[in-house]
């Protein structure tokens, strides 16, 4: 037996019964997957760290790419330089992770065809690899340039490696995920928890929420959260239109999925 099991790594139909030791085998090979795909895009990243460290220098201030960033422990560069290739796997594995999470979990809801699939895991994966490139390219420049020269006629400002590579990568991910509000949103909609008219009346909330997350991200300041605030507004909008047009039933009334199903397959016809 492989480490995948005896059968192939598959996706399981809405009407096929398995029972609880088939779904944890079908679990158990998605975890491994996910795994195996974590380790890979680790060790490609390992193999350009280099490069990798310098790209995420670029938008520092000048003056602190003339003077380096520093490190206060002999394993400190080690240690951050393998937190740096593990994120930056993290940020390679997410489509992987989001496929194989889709995978397992959609034949509950609803049949798909695989070409649906994968058009709807490369929608979310766009969107959060966007919203990596916009924290990376926009927000993350507007943030480094108030934060390092706040108070630079009072303060000798040193940046410690460690910190500086948490800082970016964490913002990058996070901006990653907010990318994603769009891709919540329908499938909320979808499985019938929410609905795009339960969206617009409470567009009050959201934009509460927004705020609220956007000052929590690494950054804090001003100019940062309102560079994210203002994406969020539009994929906000743009969940709605999603909303509208691919959410289904609610979740209690099975009679009206399976008929939404039967027009679905009609229509793939």
């Amino acid at each position: 037996m492989g480490i995948l099991g005896d059968r192939r790594l598959r996706r399981a139909g809405r009407d096929e019964q398995l029972s609880v030791v088939d779904h944890l085998d079908e679990l158990r090979n998605r975890i491994i997957v996910s795994v195996v795909a974590l380790v890979a895009a680790f060790a490609a990243a390992y193999g350009f760290h280099g490069e990798l460290i310098a790209f995420l220098e670029e938008p520092l201030p000048q003056r602190f790419e003339d003077t380096g960033l520093i490190t206060l422990s002999p394993t400190e560069p080690f240690f951050t330089t393998l937190k740096v290739c593990f994120w930056a796997a993290i940020i390679v594995a997410v489509p992987v992770w989001l496929y194989q999470a889709y995978a397992f979990v959609i034949p509950a809801v609803q049949d798909q065809s695989r070409r649906r699939m994968l058009v709807v895991v490369a929608g979310a994966s766009a969107l959060f690899l966007a919203g990596v490139a916009f924290g990376y390219y926009v927000v993350l420049p507007v943030a480094l340039d108030f934060l390092l020269n706040f108070g630079d006629d009072t303060f000798l400002t040193q940046v410690r490696a460690g910190e500086y590579f948490a800082f970016v990568t964490t913002l990058m991910f996070a901006s990653g995920l907010m990318f994603e509000v769009p891709v919540a949103m329908v499938a909320l909609a979808r499985i019938g928890v929410a609905s795009a008219d339960l969206y617009i009346r409470h567009w009050r909330v959201a934009l509460v929420a927004i705020a609220a997350l956007a000052a929590i991200l690494p950054g804090g300041d001003p100019f940062s959260m309102l560079l994210l605030m203002l994406p969020q507004l539009v994929l906000y909008g743009l969940g709605i239109l999603l909303a509208r047009r691919f959410g289904g039933p609610p979740l209690w009334a099975r009679e009206a999925w399976a008929d939404a199903d039967d027009d679905a397959a009609a229509g793939e016809a």
